[in-house]
């Protein structure tokens, strides 16, 4: 148990990384661009990011929490359990669920678009600002979900 929680921890963590780094630097750069060529290189990153490491860690992340969920939920009575629990779900509706309700719906209608056309202007503008705003999320809650983690580590 110790080594889930641990990977859970460290994968809570270098997902926090990922999305700090969209947050603070890669969305202010594709913004400077122009629209078409900030809308091209999404696209591209949009496509090259569904690969076995990221998503190996993204996802496997998803299901050492599920685990952990299952296990705190099932040793409640245990110090520190709850701070297992909240990291958990933390990651997982903080950062797989706005993911899925959130930034893929974006990323999908990105992928629609034209980066050249007035439509893709105009869902670019729209795209910085929403698409940002739950990355934010995201990088908090995955941070959140690792201080947790931390904890319960520490406790438990």
């Amino acid at each position: 148990m110790f080594a889930l929680k641990l990977l859970a921890l460290l994968g809570c963590g270098l997902m926090a990384g990922v999305f700090f780094a969209f947050s603070t630097f890669v969305m202010t750069a594709l913004a400077r661009l122009q629209p078409s060529e900030g809308i091209t290189a999404m696209q591209a990153i949009n496509i090259t990011v569904i690969n076995p490491l990221f998503m190996g860690v993204f996802l496997g992340n998803a299901v050492a929490c599920i685990f952990l969920v299952i296990f705190s939920l099932s040793k409640w009575h245990q110090p520190g359990t709850v701070y297992l629990l909240v990291g958990s779900l933390l990651y997982l509706v903080g950062t797989l669920g706005v993911t899925i309700a959130f930034n893929v719906p974006m990323n999908d209608a990105l992928a629609k678009v034209e980066p050249g056309s007035t439509d893709g202007t105009s869902l670019w503008t729209s795209y910085l600002v929403n698409w940002t705003f739950w990355n934010h999320v995201r990088t908090f809650a995955a941070l959140a979900a690792a201080t947790s983690l931390a904890i319960a580590l520490r406790v438990i």
